[in-house]
């Protein structure tokens, strides 16, 4: 009798350290006081002015939660690696976070190129890609539960640009230059599919790597095929330089637009007014603290006292992603489990940030928050918006 009801003390201790087993892998990331999230993005590379802005303020609204108790008794902790841009350290970025710190979801990860190569191994593992610093196609196609993406594409920004400038301008011939990678390929995309769809002339396309700092061969090249809007697929250098360049040689009887990845602070305020005059698509409003709404300039405040510099566009899409991502945390509730997440993540509905952006929500077929951006211009050194929001 003993032997038997020590057979039965030991498989009920197995069936409860199974169940507690089941329970660790199904909330990996999560124990009673804590939620560990990771996020990779640049902080020392081409797209740094993104990355350290954003990651900024992923922190800063993280540690806010906490100061206030967490959501539901858990604290969030964040784990930040740097990718510097490049895809190989994005890998091995990816596979710390995921393997080694055993992230429960990834905010915010930086980069086209970055976010595709991790998408195979965070997916497989049940790690949650949350609003990335991509607005590429593929970071909520195909559909995948895992994959949430906040607003509009990078094919669907250019499209309405390119179909603002035909429409409004006259423009009848369109040259492409991008980047030599996912997120430039992208943009070409767009520029193809609205290019035949409007039957106008895409007279030339050129090409480039992230680090490149000398443009005159490609601005020659254009210049030569005599088109009248170029279409940007360049981030924040690879859009000063250029349009620089063109202007310096002369080149004034064209318009220059560029994706929301040139729309940034440090484009606008280009040393020496360089970039007066350039487009771009914007996604929400630039953070001017004397635009901003009475709650966007107590942000600004606090982000500029806590970093010792003011934020930029970067910080706001990395606040928003934060946000985003607590608001789904807390209608999880105290039993957060990965499913429990993605439910409460698809549950939100008419979300609007700080900022002036647009309206997001999502829904059990739908993982693209938003989709619509619209036209800016570089005047005085500022980003200053022309359009209501355009959707493609």
């Amino acid at each position: 009798m003993k032997m038997v009801r020590g057979a039965g003390v030991l498989v009920g201790v197995l069936a409860l350290a199974g169940a507690a087993m089941a329970q660790r892998v199904e909330t990996r990331g999560v124990t009673p006081a804590e939620i560990v999230l990771g996020m990779h993005t640049d902080l020392s590379g081409p797209a740094a002015t993104y990355g350290v802005s954003s990651s900024n303020a992923v922190k800063m609204r993280f540690d806010e939660i906490n100061e206030k108790g967490g959501l539901h008794g858990r604290k969030i902790k964040l784990i930040i690696e740097d990718t510097q841009y490049q895809v190989p350290r994005a890998v091995q970025a990816g596979a710390k976070l995921i393997n080694r710190d055993r992230i429960f979801a990834m905010v915010a990860g930086l980069g086209t190129p970055m976010n595709n190569a991790l998408f195979k191994d965070q997916l497989d593992a049940g790690v949650p890609n949350l609003f990335p610093l991509s607005a590429a196609r593929s970071m909520f196609e195909p559909f995948h539960k895992l994959k949430f993406y906040g607003a509009a594409t990078y094919v669907d920004q250019v499209r309405a640009g390119i179909s603002y400038f035909v429409t409004k301008k006259g423009k009848k011939a369109v040259c492409a230059m991008y980047q030599d990678t996912d997120f430039g390929k992208e943009v070409l995309d767009g520029i193809q599919v609205q290019v035949e769809k409007m039957k106008i002339k895409l007279a030339e396309t050129t090409t480039h790597k992230p680090t490149d700092q000398d443009f005159t061969a490609q601005i020659t090249k254009l210049k030569a095929a005599g088109c009248d809007l170029v279409v940007l697929g360049t981030i924040v250098r690879d859009s000063i330089v250029p349009y620089s360049t063109a202007r310096k040689i002369g080149w004034t009887d064209v318009d220059f637009l560029g994706s929301a990845a040139s729309y940034d602070l440090f484009v606008a305020a280009a040393q020496g007014g360089v970039t007066e005059g350039l487009y771009a698509m914007g996604l929400t409003d630039m953070p001017y603290r004397d635009t901003l709404s009475p709650a966007a300039q107590a942000w600004f405040d606090r982000y500029k006292d806590r970093f010792k510099v003011e934020p930029n566009i970067g910080a706001v899409y990395g606040h928003v992603a934060a946000d985003l991502t607590a608001v789904a945390l807390d209608k999880a509730g105290p039993n957060l489990s990965l499913d429990s997440f993605v439910k409460a993540l698809e549950s939100i509905k008419g979300y609007r940030d700080i900022f002036n952006g647009p309206e997001v929500s999502f829904g059990p077929d739908k993982h693209q928050g938003a989709s619509s951006s619209f036209l800016a211009v570089v005047k005085g050194g500022r980003w200053v918006r022309l359009t209501d929001p355009l959707t493609f």
